[in-house]
């Protein structure tokens, strides 16, 4: 009896055993300073970051990822994985009709490992239907399906006939019913509070508005305010007071104002927002996601005339948003909007920002350490600093002198798991 019960305990301990990597590459960049650390390596025991640099245990296995540079894990701000890109605008809006809710909730885990394998272990997913990114997250949480480490909106929240109704554009009395609180949409600040704490009661982590019209929504004006400063400011503080934060869609100047006000974390693509809008955001801390990478899903999509003319115009503002919000120090996380873009090709960001004047440097912080402070992770994930979740990759080469190596990730590990080594075929990943 005491033998097998020894056996069992040694069994136990082997089950239990945490395996310890050693990540070597050419260069470190750790998201908190604006230079590189040489040589790079990292030490990961179980799921965290045991040491930056260091002893090397000699029990652990060692990765030597060659001429590369180790990176944290990357973080997109502004997401749609429950989504599919499809360049035909009338064939996308036909195929969310159509699809059950079991296929386009299968969709979307294809989705998840494409935005995974792109080195991106964590996103924001900001908006979805019929509770589909709930399932997703909570999927990949269990182990079930590979994907990143999601935070998620269930239904954005906004106006009748706003960007975030999706009846928005078909006849009246085509669907069910006509959208309420229960589907994101509001016309009150009650209704603001109820919408919000429907989406917390069901799954939400953060709380995502539509303050202004939008570019692909088929009957609104892009810039035109679609709430009032009282149904923001209602939105905000129950979201707030029920420890989440918040995130405003908004193009327009007048509509970011009235979110700014309310106290909003970020503003989402800022695309016509003036100077002041901007000194506002610099002021409370506002953070700009402005999504540069929807011009190539742009690009190749079929649009009905009103929606192309409302591309066109906002596409040619984006950049000079930018950089007058580099200019002025507002705060600025990379989002990229995925699913008005193919899925996994994220990394674009980088370097659509960096082309419109941001250090490449602190391009890398935008989708690192930058974007864990905007969703609240930054005790978390964010950096490679020991005692944190060891989300981490790799790309060739150096990537503050070429962004562009971010778009050819080769390596990624997610809490110490292993998903992607293309260096090693014989290393085991998940």
């Amino acid at each position: 009896m005491r033998f097998a019960c020894l056996v069992l305990l040694v069994f136990a301990s082997i089950l239990n055993a945490q395996t310890t990597y050693v990540l070597k590459a050419a260069r470190l960049f750790d998201g908190k300073s604006g230079s590189l650390i040489q040589p790079g390596i990292v030490v990961v025991s179980g799921n965290k970051i045991q040491s930056v640099g260091g002893q090397v245990p000699s029990t652990a296995t060692v990765i030597d990822l060659g001429d590369a540079t180790l990176l944290p894990g990357f973080i997109d701000a502004h997401t749609h994985l429950t989504f599919d890109f499809n360049p035909d605008y009338n064939g996308a809006r036909l195929a969310g009709l159509s699809r059950t809710i079991p296929e386009h909730a299968i969709r979307a885990t294809v989705n998840a490992r494409k935005t995974l394998m792109a080195g991106f272990t964590t996103v924001r997913d900001v908006g979805s239907e019929d509770f589909i990114d709930v399932g997703l997250r909570n999927s990949i949480n269990a182990g079930i399906v590979p994907g990143p480490r999601m935070l998620v909106a269930v239904h954005a929240i906004g106006a009748t006939g706003g960007h975030c109704d999706d009846g928005q554009g078909f006849r009246f009395g085509l669907l069910n019913h006509e959208m309420g609180p229960e589907d994101g949409v509001i016309n009150s600040p009650d209704q603001a509070r109820f919408a919000v704490r429907f989406n917390i009661k069901y799954g939400a982590d953060v709380i995502k508005t539509c303050a202004t019209g939008g570019v692909l929504s088929p009957t609104d004006d892009v810039d035109t305010p679609q709430l009032s400063q009282a149904e923001l400011d209602a939105l905000v503080s129950a979201a707030h007071e029920l420890r989440r934060k918040t995130a405003a869609h908004a193009h327009g100047s007048e509509g970011a104002k009235r979110a700014i006000r309310a106290g909003i974390d970020s503003i989402e693509h800022g695309t016509f927002v003036d100077d002041e809008a901007l000194r506002m955001m610099r002021e409370h801390g506002t953070y700009l996601v402005p999504t540069l990478s929807v011009r190539s899903g742009i690009a190749e999509s079929k649009f009905p005339p009103l929606v192309r003319q409302k591309a066109d115009v906002a596409l040619k503002a984006q950049d000079d948003m930018v950089r007058r919000a580099l200019r002025m120090g507002v705060k600025i996380a990379l989002g990229t909007d995925a699913a008005v873009y193919p899925h996994g090709n994220n990394a674009l960001e980088f370097v659509l920002m960096a082309n419109d004047g941001m250090p490449p440097a602190q391009s890398l912080k935008a989708g690192t350490s930058s974007a864990a402070e905007l969703l609240g992770l930054q005790k978390e994930i964010g950096t490679l600093e020991p005692g944190k979740l060891a989300d981490i990759v790799a790309v060739p080469g150096n990537p503050i002198e070429n962004i562009k190596v971010t778009q050819s990730v080769l390596f990624v590990m997610k809490e110490g798991t292993i998903y992607r080594n293309d260096r090693d075929d014989r290393m085991p990943v998940k």
